[in-house]
């Protein structure tokens, strides 16, 4: 009774009803991710073509902020002593313009995407490609997993993006670098 009486005040007085689920409509962001997106502009303005120009090595996209992103970054750079990858945080404003040039919204941080001079991977198929440019035993340990079909190791994908940062947490910053690696950082 006592929310029909709010609500009835609310839709009398013209205003709108403020959200009373947490589980709303809304996508929630973090202080760490609004810090993040708010330190890049809204449409990046970003040669994505010259970032191949020089350097034809593929790009990782991850979560900045994402505590089992930032974990399978730093796992890639030790298993990668031919330095065959580059990183490149999703909320930068390279990762943003990358992002536009693979079809995917500039905000879009909901998946892992390899950015190769000429496709792009996202989900299951670009963590199957990362792992068959690192040291053994990863490309043969992965090269079974492309007989899977892709929507089911995208759905085992999904589980665990959804729930990355409860389970795993969040940083405070996006870690954009790390002081060894700088040169395989794009920003």
């Amino acid at each position: 009774m006592l929310a029909e009486q709010r609500l009835g005040k609310w839709l009398t007085s013209g205003k709108p009803a403020p959200l009373q689920s947490s589980h709303s409509w809304r996508p929630r962001r973090s202080p760490a991710l609004k810090r993040c997106v708010a330190a890049v502009s809204s449409s990046p303005s970003v040669d994505t073509a010259a970032v191949f120009a020089t350097d034809k090595r593929p790009i990782v996209l991850f979560d900045g902020v994402c505590n089992l992103c930032n974990g399978g970054v730093r796992f890639a750079l030790t298993q990668d002593p031919q330095e065959s990858l580059r990183f490149a945080a999703l909320q930068s404003n390279i990762g943003r313009a990358l992002l536009q040039r693979c079809g995917r919204q500039p905000d879009d941080i909901s998946s892992i995407v390899l950015v190769e001079e000429d496709a792009c991977h996202i989900k299951s198929e670009a963590i199957l490609r990362i792992g068959r440019r690192l040291r053994q035993p990863f490309p043969v340990g992965a090269a079974p997993l492309f007989v899977l079909p892709g929507f089911l190791r995208d759905g085992f994908y999904d589980q665990i993006a959804g729930s990355r940062y409860n389970v795993f947490g969040k940083q405070d910053v996006c870690q954009l670098q790390h002081d060894q690696h700088a040169d395989r950082f794009l920003q």
